[in-house]
């Protein structure tokens, strides 16, 4: 088993890493990390000596001052270098820089700087480097105007705004899920590499981009089609933009009942994509689920009874509580990353519709079972 250290944990990439290393208990011991150990060298040594593994993620990337970026960002390596010669600490450090690094800027400047010193403490102190050299990185829970276009994007159509193109260049994306098995791979392989270029997974232009993010609003927001997903990139578009909706005053929503003397007429799902749909009764208090995916697109329909629907960010405390009846039938749709569970709170038998995107492979389930 290896422990790992994250500077830089409660970031994009960071949280998504420390995350997807929970998913391997048996593999890998996380070592947690707070920002403020970077200002106690006490803390910063206790935090490398319990380390095999240091993935350096923390950084600044935006300020309106460059030489305030370049200035902490260096910083930071060097803080972490020198509690690694403190420590004699013969880890694996793998270090986060930029494609960035040639470009003529300050912060492409401070990543390749950071990139050298350490590469320079391995070679002196007989550890083990990786540089990593990433390309524009996208995915859930990005900050919008800080971490990618495609965050802000997605918060914009969202929540009301318009999406401006300031460049519609092409950009060379991987998503972040990606990105954090790439990582992985490097730790688990454990080879020094002084200079490794992380290779994209998609070219797009930034255009291409929001028309399909466009799309996604007008089908999928305003009207709960899902939409057709021709690639992975678009599947992995298009759960970044899930999880950016309001979701507290997004759910319930309400389906559209058509009714005459017969009874009710509701469709459940437009889809543009096919899946897997099923049907179940649950008797009065009775919960079901308390697991979340990293992928999957799942919808929980109620028909008949009284539910609940608890959905929680799996780093964190918060619980939302969806209420919801038969009477008016209505739909919750899961996040990714968000742990969820369904309960009938009701006297009488629930009836639930569930469509999920993929047929369930008991191979690659992309189900972890964790409590709401």
């Amino acid at each position: 088993m290896k422990r790992i250290g994250i500077t830089g944990q409660n970031g994009f990439v960071g949280s998504h890493l420390y995350n997807t290393l929970g998913l391997r208990p048996e593999d890998f011991k996380r070592v947690d990390f707070q920002k403020e150990y970077f200002d106690s060298p006490e803390k910063m040594d206790e935090f490398v000596k319990q380390c095999d593994v240091i993935v350096h993620l923390a950084a600044m990337n935006r300020h309106p001052d460059p030489e305030i970026i370049y200035n902490s960002n260096v910083e930071l390596v060097k803080k972490l270098a020198a509690s690694l010669d403190r420590t004699e600490s013969k880890a694996h450090i793998l270090f986060s820089s930029s494609s960035q690094e040639e470009r003529d800027n300050l912060y492409g400047k401070s990543k390749k700087e950071g990139r050298e010193i350490l590469a320079a403490w391995a070679e002196k102190a007989g550890g083990k480097f990786t540089g990593m050299i990433i390309p524009n990185v996208f995915g859930p829970f990005g900050k919008p105007n800080y971490n990618s276009f495609v965050a802000t994007f997605c918060h914009k159509l969202t929540h009301g705004e318009t999406p401006v193109i300031d460049n519609d260049g092409e950009v060379k994306l991987i998503y972040v899920g990606e990105l954090v098995q790439n990582i992985i791979s490097q730790v688990d392989a454990g080879v020094s590499k002084d200079l490794y270029e992380v290779p994209h997974t998609s070219v797009n232009k930034v255009s291409e981009v929001l028309a399909k993010l466009e799309n996604y609003k007008e089908l999928y927001f305003e009207n709960g089609e899902v939409p057709v997903l021709e690639s992975k990139f678009d599947l992995n578009l298009f759960n970044t933009f899930r999880c950016y909706f309001d979701i507290k005053n997004h759910y319930p929503v309400k389906f559209t009942q058509h009714t005459d003397p017969r009874g009710a007429f509701v469709e459940v799902i437009r889809l543009g994509i096919g899946g897997q749909c099923s049907f179940s009764t649950t008797v009065p208090g009775i919960t079901r689920g308390n697991h979340f995916h990293t992928r999957k697109i799942e919808r929980f329909a109620v028909i008949k009874g009284k539910a609940l629907i608890q959905l929680r960010k799996i780093d964190t405390d918060e619980v939302l509580d969806f209420y919801l009846d038969g009477t008016e039938p209505a739909y919750v749709d899961m996040p990714i990353w968000y742990t969820h569970n369904i309960k009938n709170i009701g006297e009488e038998e629930l009836y639930t519709i569930f469509w999920i995107n993929e047929p369930f492979n008991p191979e690659d389930a992309d189900t972890y079972f964790v409590e709401v």
